[in-house]
């Protein structure tokens, strides 16, 4: 957290809470009321986009309607615990990237119990590979594309960026992704306790390759891992770990802690009414630009 800035009002966290619990109980009305209070006026929203044959595989894309061309471009994979979720309930966090100059490509994926690890792993890299393809097209630099998630989002888009063989299955190298930019999210979680994920992540034998940590190599991108350090959901010692092994590489990782944000609040505060509390999208905007 920026130490000059004002704390959140009574007001925000309030309403943040609210965020929090509705979320927790699988709600989407806090979630609507941030899409509620989103500007759109200055966007250009293309929605429904097919990236494949499964009817799962669509995406959006937002953009600013004057937007120069050869922006940089963000693939957001939102969380939800590997089994929910829906594209269509970040309006919020895609007119945050959208407002800073960014192509914003938020697509849906495959969730349990339709699919295991790593059926969300394969979906997410055909995403990319739609990206790296049709960037141009909408406004965007094929050759910046970085990956973005919250919770689940982030253990996804950081499989992708450091696992090589979900981008080989598409014909892509690791070079294809110019960052990665994780929020509260799990990258070394074993052993695994809740029933639902032993069923997501079995088994047992092969565990271990659902982990991102396991795959940080001389070739992982840059990164920007962003914790809430009042994460009751995910841990922030898994961002913490996760940056300390890409420091061991040599690698360019980036880590910041929210020290006022929970697991929820770190998404929220993207949204606008909200975003001038904490620096979460000034922080990523560095880094995009940066990268």
């Amino acid at each position: 957290m920026n130490p000059t800035a004002p704390a959140a009002s009574r007001l925000l966290a309030r309403f943040l809470a609210l965020c929090a619990a509705a979320m927790a109980l699988g709600g989407c009305s806090a979630i609507t009321l941030l899409n509620t209070l989103t500007p759109t006026s200055d966007l250009e929203i293309r929605r429904d986009i097919a990236y494949g044959a499964d009817p799962r595989y669509k995406l959006d894309v937002y953009r600013q309607r004057d937007l120069p061309p050869d922006a940089p471009v963000v693939v957001f994979f939102y969380g939800g615990s590997w089994d929910s979720g829906e594209k269509g309930n970040y309006l919020f966090a895609a007119e945050a990237l959208a407002s800073r100059g960014f192509v914003a490509i938020l697509p849906d994926y495959r969730v349990y119990p339709a699919v295991t690890f790593p059926g969300f792993l394969d979906d997410a890299a055909a995403a990319v590979a739609w990206t790296k393809k049709n960037a141009r097209a909408h406004g965007g630099n094929p050759d910046k594309v970085f990956l973005m998630g919250h919770s689940a989002g982030a253990h996804i888009a950081a499989m992708v960026s450091l696992d090589p063989q979900f981008l080989a299955q598409q014909g892509l190298t690791p070079t294809a992704v110019s960052g990665f930019i994780g929020l509260a999210g799990p990258y070394d979680f074993l052993p695994l306790r809740d029933e639902t994920l032993k069923k997501i992540f079995a088994p047992e034998a092969t565990i271990a390759r659902t982990q991102p940590i396991n795959f940080v190599s001389a070739s992982a991108p840059p990164a920007l891992l962003m914790t809430g350090d009042k994460d009751a959901s995910v841990s922030p010692g898994n961002t913490i770990r996760l940056a300390a092994k890409l420091k061991r590489e040599g690698r360019t990782v980036t880590e910041v802690h929210y020290p006022d944000c929970n697991h929820y609040t770190i998404v929220g505060l993207l949204a606008a009414p909200f975003r001038k509390d904490e620096p979460i999208l000034d922080d990523i905007e560095r880094f995009v630009r940066a990268n």
